[in-house]
């Protein structure tokens, strides 16, 4: 079929085949007062034309489920995302769903428009990450009654299940393993505070050097950097202070990649902690501190929730929200062997 024609039609097949649309639309539904003759003829007129039906169109005639699950994210581009879509998809897969991805690039007009347009699709339930502070638009009763998880940030103004990452604590361990290899003036680069895992690493940093009798010096502090480059001139900038840091504790991956590049670039050799583990963090030749999770975990468990609720009785009373933390680990690499130096 060319990229001009459009798709066949079961009236195609039918004419191919030298059949009534009615009997075609019996094969393909394994009709058992359909002769085998007239079941292969049909067959090969499917694949000679390369037929597909619309399954969701059929499935909404028939008043069935679509079959499907919405899954939103913030950030495309961001590994941690594409790990927890595949831990979602292999929940899903084992009931036959299928999952379908929005990106919402942190846009909470975005953000509302996919949850709108998944709805009107009949998903049977999604798995959000929102982008904004206001969860109003996926309340049940605003969505027909549609099962909503919510996954790395938990729900406000509505009541809905989570599963979120131990962000506070991964980052108060991993801040407190910074001080006890010898840093009294590490500085912070992270993401920015309205968002929840900005604000909770950023408390942990904090509970972590005020356990330590350390004040924090704001003058350590970046936020709001989003890749690597924005992440290395903030790191930079730090640096080129009169007194600058002697560790630096990142809140995700770009900014830890980003401090990198700006310690190897300034020829200095802070300690380094980041929040999420990745590949060749062990080759980077720095003492590296980083908060390992399993992101594929938080996506299975969300799918889980999310078919639990799916699975409920029609009229059934809601039972309360249920949130589900994903525990993490302090990983270490060459700190023993070149700790932060004091002074």
């Amino acid at each position: 079929m060319s990229a001009e024609q459009s798709p066949p039609t079961l009236r195609d097949v039918a004419a191919r085949a030298g059949v009534s649309p009615m009997t075609v639309s019996r094969v393909l539904r394994d009709h058992p007062r359909v002769t085998e003759r007239t079941r292969e003829r049909v067959l090969a007129a499917v694949d000679a034309l390369g037929y597909r039906r619309n399954e969701l169109a059929r499935n909404l005639r028939l008043g069935r489920t679509s079959g499907l699950v919405g899954l939103v994210v913030t950030n495309l581009a961001n590994p941690f995302y594409s790990q927890l879509a595949l831990g979602v998809e292999a929940i899903a897969g084992e009931r036959g769903l299928k999952v379908v991805l929005g990106n919402t690039a942190e846009d909470v007009q975005r953000e509302r428009r996919l949850v709108e347009e998944f709805a009107a699709r009949r998903v049977d339930g999604l798995i959000v990450v929102p982008a904004g502070a206001d969860h109003s638009h996926l309340t049940s009763s605003r969505l027909g009654r549609l099962p909503v998880v919510l996954a790395a940030r938990p729900p406000s103004n509505i009541a809905a299940d989570c599963v979120l990452v131990d962000d506070f604590g991964g980052a108060r361990e991993a801040t407190a393993r910074l001080i006890a290899h010898g840093a009294i003036r590490p500085g912070f680069l992270g993401l920015p505070l309205s968002a929840w895992t900005g604000s909770e690493r950023f408390r942990g940093f904090c509970v972590a050097l005020d356990e330590a009798g350390l004040t924090l010096d704001e003058r350590y502090v970046r936020r709001n950097q989003r890749t690597i480059a924005t992440a290395e001139a903030a790191a930079l900038q730090v640096l080129s202070l009169p007194d600058p840091p002697d560790a630096f504790f990142c809140a995700n991956s770009r900014n830890t990649l980003g401090a990198f590049r700006a310690i190897s670039a300034s020829g200095s050799r802070p300690a380094l902690a980041g929040f999420d583990d990745f590949e060749m963090a062990d080759v980077l030749g720095l003492p590296l501190i980083v908060v390992a999770y399993d992101p594929e975990e938080l996506g299975r468990q969300a799918a889980r929730l999310l078919l639990d609720r799916i699975d409920r009785e029609p009229g059934a009373a809601d039972s309360p929200p249920r949130r589900i933390v994903i525990p993490t680990t302090v990983v270490e690499y060459g700190m023993a062997e070149q700790p932060a130096v004091r002074g």
